[in-house]
């Protein structure tokens, strides 16, 4: 075999090695991307205004999916759930946790018939909605409230009512974009 064949042979095989190792290394990351994306963290965009001032629309958060597999949600905390009565996932704070009893009475929210510090800053509840009647949790049931109370559809209203366990798919912990207000985001 010639010279030049052989630089030929040998430059062929370096150039399907090379192929194979880019298209193995993008499959590797084509998989980490999707495990993240399914069970670490989720990119999520916020799409109205329920959670102003807090958040506004078109804020892009970080959404942990780990930290509720290890617990399950505290009062106070801003979740991501999904919901029929909107297709993309929904972003409110947990107000009542399962077993509780939730009211709205005069701006005031009661649990188990005692008041509870609402989230300093945040305008008082003019419509109570559902809530003006005592709301029950069920053991796997939260109740949720959007930081703009008055333009927020939330578990005060039917169509979202209480929020199941089982919706909840992650903590909105991190915003990423605006990037003059990148962090962690105030749980309380």
């Amino acid at each position: 075999m010639s010279e030049q064949k052989k630089k030929k042979k040998s430059l062929s095989r370096r150039i399907m090695k090379l192929l194979i190792d880019i298209s193995v290394f993008i499959l590797i990351v084509l998989a980490l991307s999707y495990l993240v994306s399914a069970f670490v963290a989720q990119r999520i965009i916020v799409h109205n205004v329920s959670m102003q001032e807090t958040l506004s629309e078109g804020d892009v958060l970080l959404m942990d999916k780990i930290t509720y597999r290890i617990r399950d949600p505290k009062r106070y905390e801003i979740i991501c759930f999904n919901s029929e009565y909107e297709r993309e996932g929904l972003i409110k704070r947990v107000i009542g946790l399962p077993g509780e009893t939730i009211q709205i009475t005069e701006g005031m929210i009661f649990i188990n018939g005692n008041q509870i510090k609402d989230v300093e800053g945040l305008p008082k509840i003019e419509d109570p909605g559902r809530a003006s009647q005592e709301v029950h949790l069920g053991d796997d049931e939260y109740f949720v409230i959007g930081d703009n109370r008055e333009k927020s559809i939330d578990s005060r209203s039917e169509e979202i009512g209480n929020v199941k366990r089982q919706d909840i798919i992650g903590k909105a912990g991190l915003r990423i974009l605006p990037f003059d207000k990148f962090g962690l985001l105030k749980q309380k």
